[in-house]
């Protein structure tokens, strides 16, 4: 990857946000790595090494930070990188596929040979796989030192290392101090619980984004409470619930969780952060779709709107359905249903959380009438049967590193699933920063057009940015803009 060190400099001289995850400078005379926006004195041209990602930074033998601490610094959004090998596997690694998986298996699931999905790494990122899954891992552990008061052997588990001996090892060979050591420097004042921050590029508009994933609950499985989100997860066996804030002058989430989490903590957090969209980068999203009059006042109005994502690409889909041709509130009562049918009852420590969200594999399994009852006509019952049936038999998947074009074919394969579905759930489950529901009535209403392909034409100049045009367009018909 290119870095140009001019331009890098004038960045890290102006502490702009913008580039925060984008570059990490080392500085020769300290052995650090940091983020551009440390709050240290800026280094001289001459001391400063540029890198693209944290682990080419420990590759070179640079520790991180203490101040800015590089492992809170977002991340790549998916569209800001190219569908390549070398990508694909940076996805796969930041959600946890090495740390108990072999390379030679994820090479096979591109249908590469290990030797070449290495080269393929390495000439992108100049580090091999399993370094960036050391960095991943090692960064998260710092991480949880540094804002938890947990047990070694705890933090060593969660952050994905198979022994305490192997992270300790790891730990010192790469930084120099044992992890203990780094506890005592940082002096963190953490509870046993999990309560982490997650960066982003400012601007970030909370309350579009809070309101936007209440709206379209489930009762009893997501809600607000004053300022916090909070919801039930049920994620690869662990059942637990989380509360999310906005924290006021930082550019950070401040994400709690509950313990029942932590033996998946490691793959969780980037769901997390692609359920609140924290690696988009506003500023050039943004600076692309003011140049359409139509969106200027939401952008005035709502800076940083984010495409929210979604933790069960299942939930996403069967609110979709649920939500065709009805209004959001009417859809969210018969989401209520379901979750009250089929989600496991649920122990919080909100009295809104009462259940976890319903399962395929339970849904696939009731009989017609069961759905009928809850107030679904026969035909839309049928589909959701069917959408079920193909999400637990795993001939549909739905999560974003599946691939765009067969997800879409898949979905629409299924009785009752058209190209508005598809295209949302493409919006928030499979990360489709482009995708567009170009039949949307709302969308269709705005722009002042009758015909989806006409709607399609309209947006041509919001490529490759249309899910977020299309927030916008929600948000101000929703504002009265």
């Amino acid at each position: 990857m290119e870095i140009s060190p001019e331009h890098c400099y004038e960045a890290l001289k102006s502490r702009d946000p913008r580039f925060d995850g984008r570059f990490f400078v080392g500085v020769s005379t300290t052995g650090i790595y940091c983020r551009p926006i440390c709050p240290a004195r800026t280094p001289r041209p001459e001391r400063c090494t540029f890198f693209a990602h944290a682990a080419l930074a420990e590759r070179q033998g640079y520790r991180p930070c203490l101040r800015c601490r590089p492992e809170l610094a977002p991340g790549l959004a998916r569209v800001d990188a190219s569908r390549n090998a070398a990508h694909w596997v940076y996805s796969k690694i930041e959600s946890g596929a090495l740390n108990h998986g072999r390379i030679d298996d994820l090479a096979a699931d591109y249908g590469l040979s290990a030797r070449q999905l290495r080269r393929a790494v390495l000439a992108e990122f100049g580090v091999t796989p399993v370094q960036l899954a050391q960095t991943r891992r090692l960064l998260l552990a710092k991480q949880l030192l540094t804002e938890t008061q947990l047990s070694m052997t705890r933090i060593a588990l969660a952050s994905g290392f198979s022994s305490v001996r192997r992270f300790n090892h790891l730990f010192q060979h790469r930084y120099g101090l044992n992890p203990s050591a780094l506890r005592k420097h940082t002096m963190a004042t953490g509870s046993d619980g999990l309560v982490l921050k997650l960066a982003y590029r400012p601007p970030l508009a909370w309350p579009e984004l809070r309101n936007f994933l209440v709206a379209r609950a489930a009762a009893g499985v997501e809600a607000a409470v004053g300022q916090r989100y909070i919801r039930t997860i049920r994620f690869e066996g662990c059942h637990g619930w989380m509360a999310v804030q906005a924290l006021s002058g930082r550019d950070q989430l401040e994400v709690e969780l509950s313990p029942e989490l932590l033996p998946v903590l490691s793959r969780l957090l980037p769901r997390i952060r692609r359920l609140f969209d924290l690696d988009a980068n506003p500023a050039l999203i943004e600076g692309q779709l003011a140049c359409d009059p139509r969106l200027r006042a939401s952008l005035k109005k709502s800076p940083g709107l984010r495409v929210p994502g979604a933790l069960d690409g299942f939930e996403l889909a069967l609110r979709a359905v649920l939500g065709q041709q009805v209004s959001v509130k009417a859809a969210s009562t018969l989401f209520g249903r379901f979750a009250t049918a089929f989600g496991e009852p649920a122990a919080t420590p909100f009295g809104a959380l009462r259940f976890f969200s319903p399962e395929a594999a339970r849904i696939a399994a009731a009989p017609l009438q069961t759905l009928i009852n809850l107030g679904l006509t026969r035909r839309r019952a049928q589909t959701v049967s069917d959408l079920a049936r193909a999400v637990a038999a795993e001939e549909l998947v739905l999560a974003p590193d599946s691939d765009l074009m067969e997800t879409a074919k898949c979905l629409q394969s299924i009785a009752g699933i058209g190209p508005w579905t598809a295209q949302y759930v493409a919006m928030r489950a499979l990360g489709d920063a482009d995708a567009l529901p170009a039949s949307d009535l709302v969308l269709m209403k705005v722009l002042n057009v009758r015909k989806p392909a006409q709607l399609i034409e309209a947006s041509a100049q919001w490529r490759p940015w249309r899910a977020y045009a299309a927030l916008h367009l929600w948000n101000s018909l929703r504002a009265g803009g």
